[in-house]
């Protein structure tokens, strides 16, 4: 499963920084505007802990962490739907990402320069958000103009999906996102299959010191359910690989703000991880919450969710207590579970097939 996280925001809030800290890839960080301008892609492992102590249980040779595809994308600017800055390149750029990290800036620095006129991150987050869904009523208004042939010709799903896309365009017209809309299972696949931007789901990189965020902006953040991280991106640039111990030392949380980062870029994507192990391997592997056993079993291979029989599954908490597979089974911990058994994050599953 490849999935993509865009980091976005204005230019010179620290995206390239975050970027770099997180894939130890070097990019373009110069301090000017549009220093980075094709997207920087790389990929990062979801730091896991079960893995770690399941390979040790098992004595694997081998580690396979779950990954996340970061991309960093050029800042975007007031007036980027209109083409104002890099606006069609960045916009584009964002429709192919399955979620969105929006860095903005709380920190201060008169080294780096602000292409804001202050710091403001309500109004810099309010912006942001405004580009992308004055860019998702364009979207809105080509498509529906190219469906009226379709309904007129009595196509069915033409006429369902312009009834759809008339309610987000109205909702888009009274500045509220896409992702606001209520609607069934079907009707939301066929929105998805519309690649709006305003759909995309999202988190907020509060770029700085605890210090540099009021309560007031933590209690509005909180109230609307907005999910968000407060990080120094420089100072984790900086001091991202040192052992926990030193990081201690230095005052600094023992693990890492990029751990939590991607860790919670991974739930906005609403996964979970489910886990095999044995001496040959631990690997952990990436599904939708709610998915069914068949479905994990064809993470692993097709024919394992074509030809699936049962999973054998244990939660990996209790292997780890119990010390290992042979006591597990005497103990009776091991569940058989059919096909219906909607997999539960952290499960160490055994997949039987047919074939």
């Amino acid at each position: 499963m490849s999935l993509q996280i865009g980091i976005v925001g204005f230019p010179n809030v620290g995206k390239s920084t975050l970027f770099q800290s997180i894939t130890k890839k070097q990019v373009d960080k110069a301090n000017y505007p549009f220093c980075t301008i094709d997207p920087n892609i790389g990929v990062v492992a979801v730091p896991d802990e079960r893995v770690e102590a399941l390979a040790r249980l098992t004595s694997s040779i081998k580690k396979v962490y779950t990954t996340i595809e970061f991309v960093d994308i050029a800042g975007l600017v007031e007036g980027a739907s209109k083409g104002e800055g890099l606006g069609n390149k960045f916009l584009a750029n964002i429709r192919d990402v399955d979620a969105i990290v929006y860095v903005l800036r709380v920190f201060g620095n008169d080294n780096i320069i602000n292409t804001r006129s202050n710091i403001d991150v309500l109004k810099d987050k309010e912006i942001l958000e405004m580009e992308m869904i004055l860019k998702d009523i364009e979207t809105a208004e080509k498509r529906l103009a190219s469906l009226e042939k379709e309904v007129k010709s009595g196509d069915k799903n033409a006429l369902k999906e312009q009834e759809i896309l008339k309610d987000i365009y109205e909702l888009l017209k009274q500045g509220k996102s896409a992702n606001e809309i209520d609607r069934n299972e079907e009707d939301m696949k066929i929105i998805k299959g519309l690649q709006l931007l305003s759909t995309k789901p999202r988190m907020y990189l509060l770029n700085g010191e605890e210090k540099d965020v009021s309560e007031e902006i933590i209690n509005i953040f909180k109230k609307n359910n907005w999910l968000y991280l407060i990080m120094d991106v420089l100072t984790e640039a900086d001091y991202a690989d040192l052992p926990s111990e030193e990081r201690e030392a230095l005052g600094l949380p023992k693990e890492p703000k990029l751990n939590e980062l991607i860790k919670k870029a991974y739930e906005l994507l609403s996964l979970i991880t489910f886990l095999t192990t044995g001496s040959d391997e631990t690997r952990a592997w990436t599904i939708k919450r709610g998915d069914k056993a068949p479905k994990a079993g064809g993470a692993i291979h097709s024919d394992f969710e074509d030809f699936f029989i049962r999973a054998e599954v244990i939660n990996w908490q209790k292997l780890i207590d119990v010390g290992g597979f042979v006591t597990a089974r005497e103990k009776g911990l091991i569940r058989t579970e059919g096909k219906d058994y909607i997999v539960e994050d952290g499960d160490v599953i055994e997949i039987k097939s047919g074939k």
